[in-house]
């Protein structure tokens, strides 16, 4: 365990332009200038050229000005990425050797006609493959003025160049990495969420199901890979809650694929985001997943995570408070089993007076080949005083030999604050099943009882029932299995 304290753009290139393009002649008297393709990755190149001959006969939503902008940033960010190894300290012990010894292709555009989803939302927003899915989708109980589609659908005006501002600060994130810029040079579309100033979707939240139908048999090596990319945008004094659900459909629930997804989040003054996010893909799958929440004053975003899918699973979260008197709670529940790895990459930064932050990490790693990763970093800095900030990571280890990787890092640089963190890794302890002994509970339902209940404290606290049940139902399921 480490564990310290501390107006419109022109269109873009062509990626494979801009790799293969001559350098220009160097002036008189000068040195020559090296070209950027130089210094690129040839296996990143080669992917994102694959994901851009896959959308090169395009549908008019590829074309719109937003997805341009998109592949431009990315496209340009991409030729000076490398893949992560080892030696970068964010992937120290992410292994992405699975995504790096397989044949990566773009997941095919899918055929809707044969899938069928449900939900307990009349507010149904579908992706399939990255792909936004209206007849699979439903929006029944929205606000006046609310919007809720693909960014194509956007008519022209205020709305619209509301979008295109909170996409361009986007390309501004200092903090995006090699998968957050795949996405944006993969994305066939991009799907929207606007809560209007003032408007409540609260009882009945948008669901976003994530499906990915396109998957290959274990041991074949080639890997499809999808790029969903979602915007929401929730306007000052707004409240709104979404569920995000990512799974396997059309018989890819066991198959080997890639999901890569991006969520941005803009909470405006006073706003509020209730956030329940549940992953429970293909144990035979790869989840690399980017949420980015940016809140500005007096707002509040609190987010629930529950991930038990995913041969690799990460999830890269990172959130700025833009103003005083910011509320942001995070708690994440992860089940780690055979051949698995859970990974949370968090960072929250604080630049104004008065924040509040809890987070809550809770892993169970249940076999010898298991991992569970945490690296999650609080950054209180200068202005950001009377801060009231606390972390807390949990993990219980099953097994022999299971793994647990666990790094909270607090950075406080502000004088007048309140910030604990604090991280445990440990088996059931014995006096705690002495108990259930003691008054005539047999050891394996002592254990069961136990272990259910290390994560019931982040499941109680999805605020919706039919996803509740839905998750508790699942978990005690692998419980049983263990």
């Amino acid at each position: 365990m480490s564990y310290c304290c501390s107006s419109s753009s022109p269109l873009p290139l062509p990626l494979r332009r801009l790799r293969h393009r001559s350098p220009l002649p160097s002036p008189p008297k000068t040195l020559t200038i090296t070209p950027r393709s130089s210094l690129s990755d040839p296996f990143v190149l080669e992917i994102a050229e694959k994901l851009e001959d896959s959308l090169s006969s395009s549908s008019p939503s590829i074309q719109s000005l937003p997805l341009q902008r998109l592949r431009d940033s990315s496209s340009h960010s991409l030729l000076s990425r490398s893949w992560p190894s080892s030696k970068d300290e964010p992937f120290r012990f992410t292994d992405t050797s699975f995504l790096k010894n397989s044949s990566i292709l773009p997941a095919p555009t899918p055929s809707l006609p044969s899938l069928s989803l449900d939900s307990p939302s009349p507010n149904l927003i579908s992706l399939v493959d990255g792909h936004f899915a209206p007849s699979l989708s439903r929006l029944s109980s929205l606000p006046a003025g609310a919007f809720a589609g693909s960014v194509s659908a956007v008519p022209p005006g205020p709305l619209y160049d509301r979008l295109l501002a909170a996409l361009a600060s986007a390309e501004e994130f200092q903090d995006r990495d090699l998968f957050w810029d795949l996405n944006g040079v993969g994305a066939p579309d991009i799907a929207v969420i606007y809560i209007p100033a003032g408007a409540r979707v609260v009882d009945e939240p948008i669901h976003v199901r994530f499906c990915y139908s396109e998957g290959d048999e274990i041991g074949s090596q080639r890997l499809p890979v999808s790029n969903p990319r979602v915007l929401v945008v929730v306007e000052k004094g707004a409240e709104l809650a979404i569920v995000e659900e990512h799974s396997g459909v059309g018989g890819s629930e066991e198959r080997s694929y890639w999901a890569n997804s991006v969520m941005e989040i803009v909470i405006e003054e006073g706003a509020k985001v209730s956030h329940s996010y549940v992953q429970r893909q293909s144990v035979n799958a790869a989840h690399i997943k980017w949420t980015f929440a940016r809140q500005e004053l007096s707002s509040s975003y609190e987010l629930i995570e529950i991930s038990t899918g995913g041969r690799l699973s990460r999830h890269n979260l990172h959130i700025q408070q833009l103003g005083p008197d910011t509320v942001t709670e995070l708690a994440a529940f992860h089940v780690s089993q055979s051949n698995q790895t859970q990974d949370l990459h968090s960072r929250l930064i604080l630049d104004h007076p008065r924040g509040y932050s809890r987070q809550l990490h809770k892993c169970i790693v249940s076999h010898s080949s298991g991992q569970a990763v945490f690296d999650g970093n609080i950054k209180v800095n200068r202005f950001a005083q009377q801060t009231d900030a606390g972390q807390l990571t949990r993990t219980l280890l099953l097994a022999p030999r299971a793994t647990a990787n666990v790094k909270p890092n607090l950075q406080i640089i502000a004088d007048d604050v309140k910030c604990s963190h604090g991280a445990a890794i440990s088996d059931l302890e014995e006096d705690q099943l002495f108990y259930f002994r003691a008054r005539g509970v047999d050891l394996q339902t002592a254990r069961d009882a136990l272990v259910f209940s290390f994560g019931a404290e982040v499941m109680a606290r999805i605020p919706f029932e039919a996803i509740r049940k839905s998750v508790t139902s699942q978990v005690k399921e692998l419980i049983a299995n263990i």
